[in-house]
């Protein structure tokens, strides 16, 4: 008999860093919240009337408290007559030009977006 003794492998465990991708997409999160933040966007669609034939959506920075992260004129009229008439839309209208010096982006009607601001109701035009 020899005196041998057996080696077993140990396994030794390693504490793992978090991968740097993980830090990476924080980060990015964390910009995106803090711009979504610091610029309340908005989105203000006007569907197509007469003065805007083929209407026009458009997403703007610095939105009130008040107004509605998806608004339109007729969105407006709802929220502050419960109804639409022409004389809001036009009234309303004059929202959409306080807002000239705050677009972000000028974008085609979108109807979805409409849908939104109004809660899924249909005027006529």
């Amino acid at each position: 008999m020899t005196n041998e003794t057996e080696i077993e492998p140990t396994v030794e465990t390693i504490p793992t860093k978090p991968h740097k991708r993980f830090y990476i997409a924080i980060a990015i999160i964390t910009v995106m919240l803090l711009t979504w933040i610091l610029l309340r966007p908005g989105v203000f669609t006007v569907q197509p009337i007469g003065a805007i034939p083929e209407g026009i959506t458009i997403i703007y920075h610095s939105r009130s408290r008040e107004m509605p992260f998806f608004s339109s004129p007729d969105g407006l009229c709802l929220q502050i007559n419960g109804s639409v008439s022409l004389l809001c839309r036009i009234t309303a209208l004059s929202a959409a030009t306080d807002l000239s010096d705050r677009i972000i982006l000028r974008l085609p009607y979108n109807h979805w977006a409409y849908l939104q601001s109004t809660g899924g109701l249909e005027f006529d035009k």
